[in-house]
This record gives structure tokens, sequence and C-alpha cells, in this order.
């Protein structure tokens, strides 16, 4: 008696009919046994005994740490650590990758002056006691040129990135003997082009 009658009967409306809703999941809800049915198979069957679970942990954890180490090695951002994250750490590494310096040479050269320490002689004497200061300055100047350098060269290309320890980053790597750098160096010694 009260109720409106439709002139037009309406048909139910489909989820393809339906306009794609922003933010929602625009798909229709499962039913309780479909959603059940999915849980029951994405279980994943637990190990026999605790050894099993161990060993299965330790490979899947070496899997990892192996994945990590070659996407670090590569240079792939995703497995970087944040000390080498970002353009301005990419061009650090770029400027030192492609000199040669004696920091990366340092430790070759102080293991020759500790076995020459041993043979003795007045000659070996004299270069011990003076080739360990003169390799340490030369070391010393090398690292803060390099890292005033790498701080000019940040600043001209990248204005709004953060500098903060950029240059020690630097002056650190040109230390490291280069086949041990991580990520591997991208660039030859010599290479002039840079990031």
């Amino acid at each position: 008696m009260f109720r409106r009658g439709s002139a037009t009967p309406q048909t139910p409306e489909t989820a393809e009919d339906r306009p794609l809703k922003e933010g929602g999941k625009n798909r229709p809800t499962p039913k309780r046994a479909e959603a059940e049915g999915n849980r029951r198979q994405q279980r994943v069957s637990a190990p026999k005994d605790r050894k099993e679970a161990y060993k299965a942990v330790r490979e899947r954890q070496a899997r990892d740490r192996e994945k990590a180490r070659e996407g670090m090695a590569k240079g792939d951002a995703k497995y970087l650590p944040k000390r080498d994250q970002g353009p301005v750490r990419q061009l650090a590494r770029d400027y030192v990758d492609s000199r040669r310096t004696v920091g990366s040479y340092l430790m070759l050269i102080m293991f020759v002056v500790v076995i020459l320490g041993f043979i003795p002689s007045s000659i070996t004497v004299t270069i011990w006691s003076i080739m360990p200061p003169f390799l340490l300055t030369i070391v010393l100047v090398e690292s803060l040129l390099i890292a005033q350098a790498v701080k000019r060269l940040g600043k001209e290309r990248f204005p709004n990135e953060s500098l903060k320890g950029v240059g020690l980053y630097a002056a650190s790597r040109s230390l490291q003997i280069r086949r041990l750098r991580l990520p591997n160096p991208r660039r030859k010694p010599g290479e002039k082009h840079l990031v």
C-alpha cells in the first residue's frame, strides 16, 4: 500500500558493470569456503624434526646472504648498505676508482718494508726508519686532497644532496685494495668519465 512501484524493473548490477573505485580492492570478496580453501593450500608443511627445520633455515639464510653479497658487489641499490646509497656516494666511488692511489698500495709497501727490516744492513735500517712516516704522510695528504675534490664535485653535480661524511667515505675507499672494494669498482684507473 505504501510501497513505491518502479516504472522500470532494475537488473542486478554485476562486478564488470560497476566503475572502478579508487583506493578499493576492485574485486569481489571471496566466499568463506573459498578463503579457507586458499589458506589451506598456502600452508607450508612443517618439517618433521628440529634438525631438518634448522637445516632449512640455514640454507635459506645462506641463499639470502649470497644473493645480497652478489647484489652489493654489482652495486644494486636494493642491497647496498645505507653508507653506500645515493648518487653522491656513487660519484665518490667512481672518482676514487678512476684513479690509482698510493693508499691502495700502502699495505703491500708496508709488508715489503717489514720484510726488509729483517735483513741486517745499514741501508735497510735507514729504509725502516724513514719509509713508514714518509708513506703515512703521503697517504694522509692524498686522502685529504681526494676528500676535498669529492666534496667540491658533489656540490657541483648534486647541489640538493647531503654531502655529510662523503669526504671521509672517499678517503677510506682510496685506502682499500682495489680488488677488495665493495661495491666493485665500475671505473678503470685513468677513466675520466664520471657518473
